[in-house]
């Protein structure tokens, strides 16, 4: 969907997303970890019944708002960050770190508060794990060999 209008029509919300590298420095250097991924990260926060209608948009049988919220709103990331900092209040720089959808977290605080987890996804007491493109374990972090290989092999912008 195209939203640049509605985007261009929205008050910002500045809610800060994490420095990466603070985070980081801040999961290096432990014995073992624990990756877990939101399931669907922005699709589980529903979008209060009143803005629907923003979200609109016209298909061959009709017209369909987002009932959730949808890929592509300017505040998005601001709200889904907002919404995991709140679950996590009380966990984050002691124990858990938060970059939207990727956390260690205990997994009970996910079941009380509806959080759904991809499973697939999730790594549990692990020595060693990718976070961000970076590959972080006790003793060291570094940035992650496959992506630079990713990079080293796109071709020159014509």
């Amino acid at each position: 969907m195209d939203y640049r209008k509605l985007n261009d029509a929205t008050r910002k919300d500045h809610y800060p997303v994490p420095f990466i590298d603070k985070m980081l420095d801040m999961l290096a250097g432990h014995e073992y970890y624990c990756f877990l991924d939101g399931y669907s990260g922005y699709n589980q926060i529903v979008i209060a019944l009143e803005d629907q209608e923003k979200t609109t948009f016209t298909c061959p049988y009709g017209t369909y708002a987002f009932k959730r919220m949808p890929f592509g709103l300017c505040n998005t990331p601001a709200t889904f960050q907002r919404c995991m900092m709140t679950i996590f209040h009380d966990m984050v720089e002691d124990f858990v770190e938060v970059f939207m959808d990727d956390f260690s977290v205990f997994v009970a605080r996910c079941e009380e508060t509806n959080l759904v987890i991809n499973w697939e996804k999730c790594y549990f007491l692990v020595r060693e794990g990718i976070v961000l493109g970076h590959k972080i374990s006790k003793n060291r972090l570094e940035v992650d060999k496959a992506k630079v290989e990713v990079i080293e092999k796109l071709p020159p912008p014509s």
